[in-house]
């Protein structure tokens, strides 16, 4: 049941974002120590265990209170987990990098893109050029790639444009970049020299002279990492991803939110800049639930004022129609909306003169590739092709609440009682007949007895993981394990009824028949989804492993709608081939090609001597590449 503290909380009107709309200049951080005090990150004491007694239907009522739901009502299973989520707020107010009264929400979301990283900023690039007032962009790792150009560009184009109105516009970015001086302030403020050096290569000042800018670099050491990855634009759009600024073999998901979920965003966006502002952002008195910031430009309809979206099969055919140039670093094509944007992204994955759709994908996700590699699988049949731009439209608003992380830099692993992972066990634990999950590592230690629970109660369970990711790092001491090791791990707790419950699988690229080790820096992914009941979906930046569990800062939406998160798996299933080529084996948790070998690089069953020489060569043979573990 929810706590009288808790429902208080949630009940209380002034939240960071209200009081910083009075007072502008008062750093959001003193804002929330006067709201929630000095508040400490929840200890493994406060955790409560992974099984927990059923909510009653009065203890539902109490929590659905708590949220803002607007003209959407959160279904019994949203509502259990949501009562589960709150209860971690009595340990730490602030524990998901949100006023309480904000994390309850409901919105729209007109666009999921599952892709490449590059096709993903091409999208936040067309939010930048198109902002009126204000842009916050928070992420993770932050290094020279096809990315960050393409910022870098919508960067020097939205101040063309603003000057072109006689208008100045704020933008404000956030990455971590670990450091000495974060013992003494998480926070360092980025000089222009550095962030528009060789390392970061952000627009110098004079090639944006109508934007006020102003950059953040976070760490809270010694391992909490800033892995939250988010966007805010006008207090009107907001986008939260998976995906980091960087060029690498990822395919990635990000979700673009409308509606007053947006204020929720920008509230967290707030807690985490945490400083005072040089310029405050304009949009302060201008919450989502208003409208935001006033529009001057003639612009789309957003929220519930959009027009219908197009099915993926209309967008293929517009695609091959257009035949559009790419939105490219140094020849950008902007599109004045989002159904400009589908069309053109689409249109680069039609086959050229002389080209299979098979070589079009293979092109396409070689794009930012390090390491580019040619097709290994069928060709793409009609109905199939790789779309990367997923529109959808619901006729009304559905519920949708955030349930993130704070950053805990100890080197333990008891900060474990906070929203996001409590979203995660509940949705296993309420369970009645489906689990599908996709994150690169999946290993956290409380996952472990959840999962095989949800299997003992006969709840189907299907995980994609990714081939080796990060096994330099998963090995050691603390972590989870690899997948291989935490798969093997699963399988060995279950019957052989049960075993046939529990659907493991390695990533395998659309243009792919195999799945390809991470050292390989081929085909990975890195997106970050749960399903269950196919109705409650939860997406955003933290992954299923130790680190994201336990110490790094992470932002995810929990959304209750069964329409949204059946275009999520159509959208899965069609942009890889993880279902078809990845199966790993029943009795072991280990993929094996048609002639029982393992993949190239796999370490196997970590129970053999071989599984762990393979893990300690590869350990080896990371440490020697350019920038080591």
């Amino acid at each position: 049941m929810v706590s009288d503290r808790v429902f208080k909380l949630c009940q209380e009107a002034p939240t960071v974002s209200s009081e910083f709309a009075k007072n502008p200049s008062e750093a959001p951080t003193e804002i929330a120590k006067r709201l929630y005090g000095n508040t400490k990150p929840a200890t493994k004491h406060d955790f409560p265990g992974v099984d927990r007694p059923s909510a009653s239907i009065a203890d539902l009522e109490r929590a659905r209170q708590c949220g803002k739901w607007g003209p959407s009502q959160p279904s019994e299973f949203f509502l259990r987990v949501w009562n589960d989520v709150l209860s971690s707020l009595d340990a730490d107010a602030l524990g998901g990098m949100i006023s309480p009264p904000l994390m309850g929400s409901y919105g729209t979301m007109p666009l999921t893109v599952i892709a490449p990283l590059a096709d993903i900023v091409r999208h936040m690039s067309n939010l930048i050029v198109r902002a009126e007032k204000e842009v916050f962009l928070i992420t993770c790792s932050w290094s020279p790639s096809v990315a960050v150009h393409l910022v870098s560009d919508a960067l020097k184009e939205l101040s063309r444009r603003a000057g072109q109105r006689r208008e100045r516009v704020v933008v404000k970015v956030m990455y971590d970049k670990a450091g000495a001086a974060q013992f003494i302030n998480n926070r360092q403020p980025v000089k222009p020299e550095a962030y528009s050096g060789e390392k970061i290569q952000l627009p110098k000042p004079e090639e944006i002279p109508h934007i006020d800018f102003e950059v953040i670099n976070f760490h809270k050491p010694l391992l909490g990492t800033l892995h939250a990855k988010f966007m805010v634009v006008d207090r009107k759009v907001a986008i939260i991803e998976s995906n980091n600024m960087e060029d690498n073999d990822n395919v990635e998901m990000m979700t673009h939110f409308e509606g007053p979920i947006v204020d929720s965003i920008y509230d967290t966006a707030l807690i985490t800049w945490g400083n005072a502002f040089k310029t405050p952002p304009p949009s302060a008195n201008a919450p989502a639930t208003e409208g935001g910031l006033p529009t001057n430009q003639a612009q789309e309809g957003l929220f519930t004022d959009r027009e219908p979206a197009r099915e993926q099969h209309q967008i293929v055919l517009d695609g091959q129609a257009a035949q559009l140039p790419e939105h490219m670093p140094g020849d950008p094509h902007y599109d004045s909306d989002m159904a400009g944007e589908i069309t053109r992204m689409q249109s680069c994955y039609s086959p050229k003169p002389n080209e299979s759709r098979l070589q079009a994908t293979n092109r396409q996700l070689n794009l930012a590739c390090t390491k580019p590699i040619g097709p290994t699988g069928p060709e793409i049949s009609d109905g199939n092709e790789f779309t990367p731009y997923i529109p959808i439209s619901t006729p009304t608003p559905f519920p949708i609440a955030l349930v993130s992380r704070l950053p805990y830099g100890e080197p333990n692993n008891g900060n474990v009682f906070v929203p996001q992972n409590e979203a995660w066990l509940s949705c296993i634990r309420n369970a009645r007949s489906s689990l599908f999950i996709q994150t690169p590592d999946l290993n956290a230690t409380q996952l472990h007895p959840a999962l095989i629970a949800a299997l003992k109660r006969g709840i189907n369970i299907t995980y994609y993981v990714c081939l080796g990711y990060n096994d330099a790092g998963e090995i050691m001491p603390g972590q989870g394990g690899t997948n291989e090791m935490f798969a093997g791990k699963l399988v060995d707790a279950l019957s052989e009824p049960e075993r046939k419950l529990l659907h493991v699988c390695y990533y395998v690229g659309k243009d792919q028949d195999h799945p390809i080790h991470h050292n390989f820096k081929a085909r990975s992914c890195h997106i970050k989804l749960l399903i269950a009941d196919g109705h409650i979906g939860i997406q955003g930046s933290g992954n299923q492993d130790t680190q994201s569990w336990y110490h790094s800062q992470e932002i995810n939406v929990m959304i209750d709608s069964e329409e949204m998160c059946r275009k999520w798996r159509e959208g899965i299933e069609r942009n890889q081939n993880t279902a078809i080529y990845g199966k790993a084996g029943v009795d072991d948790g280990v993929w094996r090609d048609q002639n029982g070998e393992e993949a190239a690089g796999s370490m196997g069953k970590p129970s053999t001597a071989m599984g762990w020489v393979k893990g300690t060569m590869g350990m080896v043979k990371k440490a020697q590449e350019k920038g080591g573990f």
